[in-house]
């Protein structure tokens, strides 16, 4: 199984013109240790866009969905560093998505990840389900250029919490009701992935609404649990 956890953070978000370099430096440097130090949390990774919007994606796996809403995770939410004080109000139309990976396929990080946010037409929830879990995702992940193919399932309750950091943000967050995920080597097979995904036998067939939102991404960053203990140390 690719996903390391049961947990996993998405959030996709655009920034202020220009600040682009203060914000990868911020998050390199400081934001993302602090969070990958958290008990729980396995892994972040943070990817720029290619093809499609918004220009960031974010993403950290967790042991289990509780491990982002537990008291560790809480504390900092609600104790930003100055840096992060500064920092976060550069933030433009958030979708931050606490999600239960339900579906994980293959293995690795690639280079490239395609995002799509979807929902169920109503009543179709294991129709689309089933029809990615059991054959979809399995065959991509094993196709040549790809790594992995991914499932989550959004939680509205869990993203709902409240916090000073999203008060900072000055905007509510959008929330996926589901996120389909796909990491591979070649551009130009993780592009293709969607083409076929949004062709006449995709997802829309298999009972996925209208109103897909996808992005193609290339990695800038990860980072793991290990090291970023290790390194963080909380700003005085």
């Amino acid at each position: 199984m690719a996903m390391p956890g049961k947990g996993c953070f998405v959030a996709w978000y655009d920034l202020q013109p220009g600040r682009d370099a203060d914000h990868d430096h911020w998050h390199t440097h400081e934001h993302m240790i602090e969070r990958v130090a958290i008990p729980g949390f396995l892994r972040g990774s943070r990817y720029h866009l290619l093809t499609g919007s918004p220009r960031l994606c974010i993403m950290y796996q967790t042991e289990t969905l509780a491990t982002l809403t537990s008291p560790a995770y809480l504390e900092r939410l609600n104790n930003p560093t100055p840096w992060s004080n500064r920092t976060l109000p550069l933030f433009a139309g958030m979708n931050r998505t606490l999600c239960t990976v339900t579906s994980s396929h293959g293995h690795g990080i690639g280079g490239f990840l395609l995002t799509i946010r979807l929902s169920a037409q109503p009543g179709a929830e294991d129709r689309l389900g089933g029809w990615l879990a059991e054959d979809i995702l399995p065959a991509l992940a094993a196709r040549p250029g790809l790594n992995a193919a991914h499932l989550l399932l959004g939680d509205r309750a869990s993203s709902e919490t409240k916090s000073q950091e999203k008060e900072l943000r000055g905007t509510p967050d959008g929330i996926a009701d589901r996120v389909l995920l796909l990491e591979g080597y070649d551009r130009g097979t993780v592009a293709q992935a969607l083409a076929e995904l949004n062709g006449a036998n995709g997802l829309a067939a298999h009972g996925a609404a209208n109103g897909l939102e996808a992005g193609l991404y290339s990695l800038d960053f990860t980072l793991g649990e290990d090291e970023a203990k290790r390194i963080w140390r909380k700003p005085a």
